[in-house]
């Protein structure tokens, strides 16, 4: 590296942090859940995407261990060469049956999947509709893509018809759409979408990843809670958030769609498949779901609780009703003070600034889980109020 790249660099970096856009990575030293040791202090998690809290549930943990015990930790290869086990199909005829649709493929991550959905279905006659708050994994996966880009402005349902129609010539069009967005924590208009979709013969995508598990009566996220099963074609989401918090992802829906990615999705052809414990202990997830509901519903009300602790207290809270609340900082340097100043009081978030949100709209994102107890919540509360207070985030009411 040359010195003029080096002190580029070297400034660059320099100016995140005095913005308050640098992003430092603590570490914990201890297993995920409820609480966790950081810097040797036991502190309660509120920031993970473990919102069943199964991340160290000793049922998913031994599942897990099972499975690598009898297939193995990886499998050295691609799914089409030698990377395909019983329990790789097995995990994908219950995502299916749990998700309702009829065929499923598995990837890396949901970014991978992501990354796949595009580029072998839609080319250059093609056009693809996505909300401007899509995440950053979607807006990848359609950069991939020759596809016309169309986006319409979030969750805007005349802005969606416009666009639906400015896309009239294309050949195949794609409205795709988180089910939860990950940083507001509100639900897309699943409803209204489909309704569009099949007034302008459209397709619909959806990632689920911050639902699959505890939205919808029976934790099928965001398509089961709005009533639009079998209405939306395709579905991806993760493992890696409510079902358990390792890795790994999919796509799920029509079969002819995942007939065309078997044979066509890049990050599926030339990546190595899911190591045996993550689909192990992901099985294990998924009938714990469909057993089990008593999570799901604790996660909610626990949101609820925490939410309305803060909205009480005077807190600027983006308006949603799922595990997510967005606590509203907008100026960066004070959202990484705060953050810092509730961890001092046990408390385990992170200030959330550009580019994971716009410029200006520095956040806390909250995460409720069901391992969460009400003592923990109200703690919670309690230091969020009086952090607050003392960096002007609320006043005396």
């Amino acid at each position: 590296m040359n010195s003029r790249l080096e002190r580029e660099l070297t400034e660059f970096l320099t100016s995140l942090k005095e913005e308050g856009l640098y992003k430092e990575e603590r570490i914990i030293e201890s297993s995920q859940g409820r609480k966790i040791l950081v810097g040797g202090k036991t502190v309660l998690n509120f920031c993970a995407n473990n919102y069943l809290g199964l991340s160290d549930d000793k049922r998913v943990i031994r599942a897990a261990a099972d499975a690598m015990e009898t297939f193995g930790f990886g499998l050295s290869s691609v799914r089409f060469i030698c990377g395909t086990q019983t329990l790789h199909k097995q995990l994908e005829q219950a995502i299916s049956s749990f998700l309702r649709t009829e065929d499923t493929i598995l990837f890396s991550s949901c970014y991978d999947a992501n990354a796949a959905l595009f580029e072998p279905l839609l080319g250059e006659e093609d056009a693809v509709i996505s909300d401007e708050l899509n995440h950053a994994s979607i807006i990848d996966g359609i950069r991939l893509s020759k596809a016309g880009r169309f986006r319409y402005k979030h969750s805007d349902m005349n802005a969606l018809e416009q666009a639906l129609k400015a896309s009239a010539s294309a050949r195949r069009r794609l409205i795709i759409t988180d089910g939860v967005f990950s940083m507001d924590g509100d639900v897309a208009k699943l409803k209204e979408i489909c309704a569009l979709a099949e007034t302008y013969d459209a397709l619909v995508a959806v990632d689920d990843s911050h639902a699959t598990g505890y939205l919808g009566e029976t934790g099928r996220g965001s398509v089961e809670l709005c009533g639009v099963e079998g209405k939306v074609d395709i579905i991806t989401t993760t493992f890696g958030k409510a079902c358990g918090g390792a890795s790994g992802g999919c796509i799920s829906g029509r079969k002819p769609l995942i007939d065309l990615y078997r044979q066509r999705a890049r990050p599926y052809l030339f990546s190595n498949t899911l190591a045996p414990a993550i689909c192990g202990g992901t099985l294990k997830v998924l009938s714990i779901l469909q057993e089990d509901h008593s999570l799901r519903k604790r996660t909610l009300a626990n949101a609820d609780h925490f939410r309305n602790l803060l909205k009480t207290a005077g807190f600027d809270l983006i308006d949603a009703t799922t595990a997510i609340v967005a606590v509203m900082v907008y100026k960066e340097a004070k959202a990484v003070e705060f953050a810092e100043k509730l961890l001092n009081e046990g408390i385990y978030v992170i200030g959330f600034s550009y580019p994971v949100v716009p410029k200006g709209k520095a956040r806390i994102r909250v995460q409720l889980s069901a391992s969460h107890t009400t003592e923990d919540i109200e703690r919670a509360a309690k230091a969020f109020i009086s952090v607050g207070k003392t960096i002007g985030i609320i006043t005396e009411l």
